[in-house]
């Protein structure tokens, strides 16, 4: 997040974009979302400023805003790590292992769910459905899927992860497994992530 960040930023940045979603919806209400997803893209995470901004630009209370991004797993109202790691842990993914492969993670990352590894590169939650049940279990990185874990495969891929996070600068988008791996994409049920 960057010093200017500020509720008159984000109506600045994000006043012309959140008018383009508006106009697919009925309401300014259907568009909260959308919103949410736009500032966090931005900005890295969306905090009570965020909601204040976005409930100012669609004209909507802000607690509408905040119901929302705080019922919802995949909003963010903090700074997370480069890679953010969210393991299911519903019920398939449960039954073929999410919770050794969670132990796995926390004792290789030295980090607890929910916390950030101190080199900034790892953050892990745990996540109820990624929609990937027929290849469980199954982890996203950001926004690419990985089913079929096995804690080598983990391995592999924290170690692709580390060395891509030392060399490379936290804006780039794309992780090296996507870069490599042309059975990992985006979206739920993709195949085997290494």
């Amino acid at each position: 997040m960057t010093a200017e960040y500020s509720r008159q930023t984000i109506i600045a940045d994000l006043t012309a974009p959140i008018a383009d979603i508006v106009k697919r919806y009925p309401t300014q209400r259907s568009a909260i979302m959308p919103a949410l997803y736009l500032a966090q893209d931005k900005y890295g995470f969306i905090d009570e400023t965020a909601y204040l901004a976005i409930s100012e630009i669609l004209d909507v209370p802000e607690i509408w805003v905040f119901e929302l991004a705080s019922f919802y797993t995949l909003y963010k109202n903090k700074n997370i790590g480069k890679y953010h790691l969210q393991i299911c842990t519903n019920l398939p993914c449960m039954l073929r292992g999410a919770y050794d492969l969670l132990d796995h993670l926390q004792t290789r990352l030295g980090i607890s769910k929910g916390d950030t590894s101190k080199d900034g590169l790892f953050t892990l939650t745990t996540v109820e459905c990624i929609g990937s049940c027929d290849l469980a279990p199954a982890m996203m990185v950001n926004e690419t899927y990985h089913t079929n874990l096995s804690k080598e495969q983990v391995d592999k891929l924290l170690d692709q992860l580390s060395r891509s996070g030392i060399t490379s600068s936290v804006e780039e988008s794309k992780s090296p497994v996507e870069e490599s791996n042309a059975s990992t994409e985006k979206g739920p049920s993709t195949g085997t992530a290494l």
